[in-house]
């Protein structure tokens, strides 16, 4: 049986968390959090995790699901989704899915593979290669040195994200295999519709900076705080945009408010990202509610109907 899975993507503060309330209620649906920040717990302000008020009784997955010294990989991701959707078409609901980690949604649409093998390696020595290289000669030539190899691996992963990298790599000098090719076919038990929200970009970046000084208000500081004397960079969760920015001011080499202008303008940087791997990587159908509300919710409402109603092969059911 092939299962309908709406997905809700788009750049960071663009309005997904209040559609995704709304289409739950409108098509009896439930939520899955797309965001690598959101299963950790006593990280709320930060991530721009949902309230219980604001989810209305809408039931809510991949929330608050493990402490932050522990890490959440994209295999994780994968494994509680398909959990979570099980669990949903048990409730006889619709899955939502929602969020902006692009490599993660990805990573479940197309049905990427984490075998063991491509995964497990102890050779330190290989790992610690490419990490001397990546320090030597800058990220651009790790990813390049990639791209020579594996150019459809490369083309998936950012050149910022070096641990990937040095496993792409890892992965063929081990096994001789690409690691593009541990990625399956589309998974054909889903029938994805994506919905994706985007706005003018000055529009974009002022709810971004408007969010960012709500956050402050909410307690922002302290959630940094918390994270900086439970390790900072040193956990797994300690790396997000909203959170490292603040360290140098806990240690006493930095200004708080020039620590806020790094947190608006990495979280800026960190939309535009969003958008050019939602745009390049996935099918989505585009809208934007904050200046067309009206007439896009009504777009989007009639599409998710059509959709619903038809085969994956665009027939009607």
């Amino acid at each position: 049986m092939v299962e309908k899975v709406l997905m809700i993507v788009g750049p960071t503060a663009v309005g997904k968390t209040s559609l995704s309330i709304k289409l739950a209620q409108h098509f009896n649906g439930q939520v899955i959090s797309g965001d690598s920040m959101q299963v950790y717990q006593n990280l709320n302000i930060g991530t721009a995790k949902v309230t219980a008020e604001e989810m209305q009784g809408v039931r809510h997955y991949l929330l608050d699901e493990i402490p932050i010294t522990e890490r959440f990989s994209v295999a994780d991701f994968k494994n509680k989704t398909q959990q979570a959707i099980q669990k949903i078409y048990m409730d006889n609901a619709l899955p939502i899915l929602v969020g902006g980690t692009g490599f993660y949604l990805q990573s479940f649409i197309d049905n990427y593979h984490f075998g063991k093998d491509a995964y497990a390696s102890t050779d330190k020595l290989i790992r610690e290669k490419y990490y001397q290289f990546a320090e030597e000669n800058g990220k651009q030539a790790l990813w390049e040195k990639l791209n020579e190899i594996d150019p459809d691996a490369a083309s998936k992963i950012p050149i910022a994200n070096t641990v990937r990298i040095i496993r792409a790599l890892e992965v063929y000098e081990k096994t001789g295999k690409l690691f593009s090719q541990q990625k399956d076919h589309p998974d054909e038990n889903y029938d994805f519709l994506i919905i994706g929200l985007n706005t003018n970009r000055k529009i974009l970046y002022e709810r971004i900076n408007e969010r960012v000084d709500i956050m402050m208000n909410d307690g922002l500081l302290e959630e940094a705080k918390y994270l900086f004397e439970n390790g900072g960079l040193d956990l797994p969760s300690g790396k997000g945009i909203g959170y490292k920015e603040f360290y140098p001011y806990f240690e006493g080499k930095e200004s708080l408010q020039n620590c806020i202008s790094n947190v608006k303008k990495n979280s800026r940087h960190y939309a535009k990202r969003q958008l050019t791997w939602f745009r390049n990587k996935m099918d989505v159908n585009w809208f934007d509610l904050v200046q067309n509300f009206d007439e896009d919710y009504n777009k989007i409402i009639k599409l998710v109907t059509r959709w619903l109603k038809e085969n994956k092969n665009g027939e009607m059911a």
